[in-house]
């Protein structure tokens, strides 16, 4: 076999939100990792905007919230187009309006400082495993000048983030069992047209949304009771939407000029396996959603956050047995709760006139405050918990609570139990404020896999749910007030084999 153009020890395959994400956390962690995107350059349309509590607690804890700066709120949240508060126990509670392009161009930004390579215009065409890597070939799109030769790719692992039609996902052979589409909502963006807003406003002959955003642009979405699923090839046509616009409102939309057309329908299709020996899926490769209420990003962004610093450990060697599994064991169950809500959601939202008293019901159970609590943390994605061994803490397998640290032993470290996770390593956080024996038990992983902070809360500040806790890169709770055995047994799970005094 001849030497690949790029040697590599992971490849992932493109470069959307999910991909970068990935990336960075890649590199953060240690790992060499290559991009491949088919794009040349930037998005030009606006696609998914919403970033909800959880994702942005997870740009926090790796520093970019400052970068980003501090985003417009997205409004009030719904349940299948049910008003829905969205507050929860994060400090970004609610939603934020955030347009993809941007959150890529952040992403990306953020990953090759960290010395991630992002290679584009390049579309994968094969892929091909031997027992120690994958080795992968991408096509140039043909140009003026003809076609560019074939690059080859080697990769320890591959992980493919291309998108509901996942090229990685095909080739590689991963099941993907579900059901396509059998509703359909048309979305529009259009200058130079002049309609109300609407907030998911129901007609006898369909549903209509529409509001204004930045630059006068109105996006128009439209759903027709009974009509049958789209088969165009590509987006549908301006005249389409044009025409199911006025027959479900009786407007008249057909002046405005269209900047970007697209559907999306509820099929609902998740993989069997996120992981296939070195290749794996995060992202709408690995789950294919309705987009509603930004769920779909969302998840993905979650997905490489679980994924980026157990397949950096991997490839630098210092895994535990079975660390790279876990992420199958917990994102999978993660993705399938969500494709059940929005499956449930896309039932209310478009269903016809059979399922009023449905939402009529819904809408009373929303006014019942655990109830309220419930879906939004479902939304909001702060309340996924891994599985925790019995009798542990009950924070363990939770994201780690936002808390505000005041002067301590390390004054001059991290100010919350986020930014202690800027580096993206393990986190011991000692709040005792006296000599305890874990900082000791953690010694041996303090060689770049564990840091530890001790600190004191925050006076004034919100009270602690623990007093020592073991912390994720992910921000999930390892371990918490339990022995020193018990933190050893969990240090040596999550963060591989202690080093040798």
């Amino acid at each position: 076999m001849s030497a690949p153009d790029i040697d590599t020890q992971v490849l992932v395959v493109g470069a959307g939100p999910v991909g970068l994400m990935l990336a960075g956390e890649l590199a953060l962690g240690g790992a060499d990792v290559v991009v491949l995107e088919r794009r040349t350059g930037p998005l030009t349309e606006s696609r998914a905007s919403t970033l909800h509590a959880r994702t942005m607690e997870l740009l926090d804890q790796r520093g970019l919230l400052e970068e980003l700066g501090t985003p417009p709120a997205g409004g009030p949240g719904h349940f299948g187009g049910t008003r829905l508060d969205l507050t929860t126990d994060s400090p970004y509670s609610g939603q934020w309006k955030v347009p993809q392009v941007r959150t890529e161009e952040l992403l990306e930004g953020w990953a090759t400082r960290l010395g991630a390579r992002v290679v584009k215009g390049r579309r994968l065409t094969d892929l091909r495993t031997a027992p120690q890597s994958v080795e992968a070939t991408a096509e140039a799109e043909p140009g003026p000048g003809g076609a560019a030769s074939a690059l080859r790719v080697r990769a320890a692992y591959v992980v493919g983030c291309d998108g509901e039609s996942s090229t990685v996902r095909e080739l590689a052979g991963f099941a993907f069992p579900g059901r396509d589409a059998t509703r359909e909502l048309l979305r529009a963006d259009v200058a130079d047209v002049e309609v109300p807003d609407r907030r998911f406003e129901r007609h006898p002959g369909g549903l209509a949304i529409s509001a204004r955003g930045p630059g006068g642009v109105t996006r128009v979405m439209v759903h027709e009771y009974g009509a049958p699923v789209g088969r165009e090839s590509g987006p549908p046509s301006f005249a389409r939407v044009v025409d199911t616009w006025r027959r479900v409102t009786g407007d008249d939309i057909g002046g405005g000029a269209p900047l970007w057309l697209n559907s999306f329908g509820d099929a609902l299709r998740q993989a069997s396996q996120y992981r296939r020996g070195r290749i794996l899926l995060a992202g709408d490769a690995a789950h294919h959603q309705m987009p509603v209420g930004g769920q779909a990003l969302n998840l993905g962004l979650q997905d490489a956050a679980n994924l980026g610093w157990k397949l950096a450990a991997e490839v630098r060697g210092t895994a535990g047995p079975g660390l790279l599994d876990s992420y199958h064991a917990e994102r999978h169950p993660a993705g399938r709760r969500v494709l059940d809500n929005i499956a449930a959601q896309a039932l209310l939202l478009l269903g016809g006139s059979g399922t009023e008293q449905l939402r009529t019901l819904f809408g009373e159970l929303l006014r019942e405050p655990r109830v309220r609590a419930h879906l939004a943390g479902t939304i909001a994605g702060v309340d996924v918990r891994y599985a925790a061994e019995p009798g542990a803490h009950r924070l363990v397998g939770a994201r780690v609570p936002y808390l505000r640290f005041g002067a301590g032993t390390d004054a001059a470290g991290p100010g919350s139990t986020f930014a202690a996770l800027r580096a993206g390593r393990g986190v011991l956080v000692d709040l005792s404020g006296r000599p305890n024996p874990v900082r000791a038990a953690a010694e041996p992983w303090r060689d770049g896999r564990v840091d530890v902070v001790t600190a004191t809360p925050e006076p004034g500040g919100t009270a602690p749910e623990f007093t020592t806790a073991l912390l994720r890169p992910d921000g999930h709770v390892a371990w918490a007030d339990g022995t020193v055995p018990e933190l050893e047994a969990a240090l040596r799970r999550w963060f591989g084999p202690a080093a040798r005094r």
